[in-house]
């Protein structure tokens, strides 16, 4: 997003924030539904998502536009929400990802008041990681070739009874393509909004052997400091690395394993 972009959004995110600390969970979960259907019927309607962002439109002009088109067919609170990202400047491909943004927002509100955020998070890497462990499960999950109700359904199959709901509907969103991102991409960016609706941050640790509670509760320790709050740690075991960690935080990796100082010191040789 361009700096004014974020700042149309943090004033609907800060308006999402005021209309979710006065409602039940159950009615945040279901505004969220209908913001991510506009979403979805946005991404076919070019025309609409153009008029919506017309930077020649006044915003109001642009929100009154909004609420002509879905007055009475949504409720109140997603027109509210909606018509205060469309006030704001964006680009046609920027409003679409804002609005699907703001709808998984809606989500994670509704799973925070019903206190299932940590759960969820949980639940949203372990399936990333079972779909990375299985070649053939990630090939079809990814494939965006194939009719996503399909990968949809596949998902429903590993998942329905098994993670809780607002997960389920997370995992179809990254099947979906979540921001215009492939599905990997999509699921670690949700994890990462649930870890940051949870004043967290994510840190993707690969070791070769399982950390002991103290060795974990140090690293957690030693990240803080380095990111000044505090860090939800998702484990990979990996034994290729042979030993050692790697931690990635962001765009910020630290490569400490056996096998890159191994690919270093071959680098090394070669060069000379």
């Amino acid at each position: 997003m361009s700096a004014v972009s974020r700042e149309s959004y943090a004033a609907a995110g800060e308006r999402l924030a005021a209309y979710a600390a006065g409602a039940p969970a159950e009615a945040v979960a279901a505004t969220a539904e209908e913001i991510l259907s506009l979403a979805s019927l946005l991404a076919g309607e070019p025309r609409l998502r153009r008029a919506l962002s017309d930077p020649a439109r006044e915003g109001q002009d642009r929100a009154g536009l909004l609420r002509s088109v879905f007055a009475g067919k949504v409720g109140a609170a997603t027109i509210d929400l909606l018509s205060a990202l469309v006030v704001g400047r964006w680009s046609s491909a920027e409003l679409l990802n804002a609005v699907e943004r703001i709808g998984v927002d809606a989500l994670l509100a509704a799973a925070d008041l019903g206190g299932e955020l940590a759960e969820v998070e949980d639940e949203l890497f372990r399936f990333g990681q079972v779909v990375d462990g299985s070649p053939e499960l990630a090939s079809t999950v990814s494939d965006s070739s194939a009719l996503p109700e399909r990968r949809i359904a596949l998902v429903h199959s590993l998942l329905v009874g098994k993670a809780r709901p607002v997960t389920v509907r997370l995992a179809e969103l990254a099947v979906r393509g979540f921001g215009g991102r492939n599905f990997a991409a999509g699921l670690s960016r949700l994890v990462e909004l649930t870890a940051e609706r949870r004043e967290r941050q994510v840190a993707y640790v690969t070791v070769a052997s399982p950390l002991s509670e103290l060795a974990q509760g140090r690293l957690a320790t030693a990240l803080s400091g380095i990111y000044g709050r505090e860090m939800s740690l998702r484990f990979t075991i990996d034994p290729r690395i042979l030993g050692g960690i790697s931690v990635q935080v962001g765009s910020d990796l630290y490569d400490g394993t056996v096998a890159r100082r191994f690919v270093d010191t071959r680098n090394a040789l070669v060069a000379r």
